[in-house]
Order: C-alpha cells, then sequence, then structure tokens
C-alpha cells in the first residue's frame, strides 16, 4: 500500500475470516441483498480486468479514468466500492464529492507498475537531474496508473496526468509548455507515444532510479526529450512478436490489437494499437466473421469474445497472463465489505490526505483541459 494511501477499519467491524469459507451462493445472496438495502446510496465500479464473478455486480464498468470520472459525476451516492486496485481508488477519492467515502475490498490489490515508481525515487531523481539540466524546463508527466502523490509531485511541478487514449494530446501539451518530459511510470506507452510523434529512441533514454544518475553520462541527459522511467506492466511485458507471428501464420486474416503498454517491438508487429477503451470498441464494432488476437489482459479479453459470439477473438500469448493483483477482489471480499457498511462498521475506506488531493487534483484537473 503507498504511503500517500490512508485507509481506516473500524475496530468493531465483521472479521473477514468466516467469508474465506462461506458457499459463494450465499455471498452472492448477502451481495444483491445489500445493494437493494443501500439502493443509489451505493455505487459499484468494475474495473475491465476484473474476474467475471466480481464485475457481474458491478453497477458501471471502464477502466481506471473512466471509472473514476463516472464516481466523480455521480451526485447520489454516498459509498462507492471500487472493485480494482489501489491507485483507482486514490483518484476516485480525489475526483468525488468529500462527503462520499472509496472503498477497496481488499488492500493487498496493488499495481506492480505504480509500485515500480514511488516519491521518494523520483524526487531523488529530479534532484539529480537538476545538477546536470534545467528542471524549469523539464515537465513531469505521470501515468494514470501511479500513487496519489507522485500525481500531486506533477501538480506541484507544473505536470500532468495522462491515460493511454490520451498520452499524445498530453505530450504535445507538455512539449508546448516545456523542452523535455520526464515519464513515469511505464517507459513503453512513454515510448510508444512519443516515437509516433517523430522523437527519435536516441532521445528517450531509460532512468534507472537503482543507478547513478539514471545510468546515463551528463550528455545523454542534456541531449534527452524524454526521459523515460524505468518501469512496466507485468500483464503487458509478457506479449513477444513470436506471438504475432504464429497468430498471423495459422490465422491469415487475422487482426493483431494490442495496448500501448506493450513493448515496442509488439506495438510494431500489431496491426492496431489503443487504450482499453479503444480496444473494447474496436471489437465490438468489428464485422461479424472477423478474426482477433487481442494483447491485453486475460479476463478482458475472455469476456470480449463471450460478447462477441460472432466473432473469434483470441488472448495474444499461450501463457495465461491476468492481473494478479486484480484478482484478489474477490466475492468474499465484495460481501465482507458490503456488509460491513450495512452494519456501520465500514471497513478499507480509501483517503487521501488533504494537501496530495489539492495538488494531484491539480494534474488531473490539466490533463482535463487538454484536448
Amino acid at each position: 500500500m503507498p504511503a500517500s494511501l490512508l485507509t481506516t477499519i473500524e475496530t468493531s467491524a465483521l472479521p473477514f475470516e468466516p467469508y474465506r469459507t462461506t458457499p459463494v451462493a450465499e455471498l452472492e445472496a448477502r451481495i444483491r441483498s445489500v445493494k437493494a438495502e443501500l439502493g443509489e446510496a451505493l455505487l459499484i465500479l468494475g474495473h475491465h480486468y476484473q474476474q467475471d464473478e466480481v464485475i457481474q455486480f458491478a453497477d458501471l464498468r471502464g477502466d481506471s479514468y473512466k471509472l473514476a470520472q463516472m464516481a466523480a459525476e455521480s451526485q447520489l451516492c454516498r459509498w462507492i466500492i471500487f472493485c480494482g486496485v489501489h491507485f483507482m481508488a486514490e483518484t476516485a477519492d480525489i475526483l468525488t464529492r468529500p462527503e462520499v467515502d472509496v472503498i477497496l475490498p481488499d488492500m493487498a490489490a496493488g499495481c506492480s507498475m505504480a509500485d515500480m515508481a514511488d516519491l521518494d525515487a523520483v524526487e531523488a531523481a529530479w534532484s539529480d537531474l537538476s545538477d546536470v539540466i534545467d528542471t524549469d524546463d523539464l515537465t513531469p508527466v505521470t501515468y494514470i496508473n501511479s500513487a496519489a502523490d507522485l500525481k500531486a509531485f506533477c501538480g506541484r511541478h507544473g505536470g500532468i496526468v495522462c491515460t493511454s487514449s490520451n498520452a499524445r494530446a498530453v505530450l504535445e501539451w507538455s512539449f508546448a509548455q516545456r523542452k523535455r518530459v520526464l515519464f513515469f511510470p511505464d517507459q513503453h506507452l512513454g515510448r510508444n507515444t512519443a516515437r509516433a510523434m517523430g522523437i527519435p529512441l536516441a532521445q528517450m533514454p531509460v532512468w534507472n532510479p537503482a543507478e547513478p544518475m539514471g545510468g546515463h553520462s551528463e550528455a545523454a541527459l542534456r541531449a534527452s526529450k524524454v526521459l523515460l522511467w524505468r518501469g512496466h506492466c507485468s500483464v503487458h511485458q509478457m506479449f513477444r512478436p513470436a506471438h504475432v507471428a504464429q497468430f498471423r501464420q495459422q490465422y491469415p486474416d487475422v487482426k493483431v490489437l494490442v495496448h500501448p503498454e506493450c513493448q515496442m517491438s509488439v506495438v510494431d508487429a500489431a496491426d492496431l494499437v489503443g487504450s482499453t477503451e479503444f480496444i473494447l470498441k474496436t471489437v465490438n464494432e468489428a464485422p461479424a466473421g472477423s478474426t482477433w488476437a487481442v494483447g491485453t489482459e486475460l479476463h478482458l479479453v475472455n469476456r470480449l469474445a463471450a460478447e462477441n459470439p460472432d466473432k473469434t477473438v483470441m488472448f495474444l500469448s499461450p501463457m495465461v497472463c491476468m492481473c494478479a493483483t486484480m484478482y484478489r477482489i474477490d466475492v468474499p471480499h465484495l460481501a465482507w465489505s458490503l456488509d460491513n457498511i450495512a452494519q456501520g462498521t465500514p471497513v478499507n475506506i480509501v483517503k487521501v490526505p488533504d494537501e496530495t488531493t489539492h495538488w494531484a487534483r491539480v494534474a488531473l484537473e490539466r490533463m482535463l483541459d487538454v484536448k
């Protein structure tokens, strides 16, 4: 759990352990009962990567930012249960009304990518860079898949947040403000986006926080245009160009569709590249009879296949590749969270400190203003 995230568990809360052994049918009945009891005061958000057993109870589905936007727009709810991971719950808390409590059913549901860039490491990098380049001419850009305190860091330093769907527009905005960008935590989204804008790879060194000066000479840093943080998504890292080649050999008419968090070599081999929402829209609107190999999280691809029976939709990798931390949100944790709300002992309320909320909101609002 990131240091920027605070959580509360009432001492009189119902213990979780009994929920582990309660039959699933009974837990599902409890979930439906509490949902009916709380009505519009409760909003359950389900990320696209969630398993079917959980997302069936979601009032709204989406990617991380779309869900946070939906939460912010809700004027009736008192409780939000976010079936996702910690940075998503933080963003929802930042954007929602003060009286709304955001709950993460299992606080162990983290994000390995988000954890690859922490505030101490980013502040240390910023300090080191200030010895070589003018950081007043450096815009920090954080992917939304990051902790609230990193969003706040960007807010304080004239920076901005991006999503996988608006990364190019955000980089264009950034270069209109300043000469260079520090992009974290996902190097692949930054590289794929900047290269599509015509920025040479030689001007995109990867900053390794474990090495002095990120592992680069002062000359290389001065020549940089985009400094990429050494981070990645463990799910999208699994896909390889060989997987694309195998599908093309087996299915000559296949269209390969991948997420921009994939490695550059996979993006180069694909037919289409886009965000989670782009992937959903593309497959849902594709003609009947078309064949797709999709490079993103397994639960999402399987759900796409089930919801598009008139098309062939396949997972790009021969290996199981799901978001393991997202998988921690399960039916027992969801039922436990709801029962505790119902009895007045809410658990796992996510609260971002006020100052962090202020500066993170500044960075998020800059993103919203980018067209």
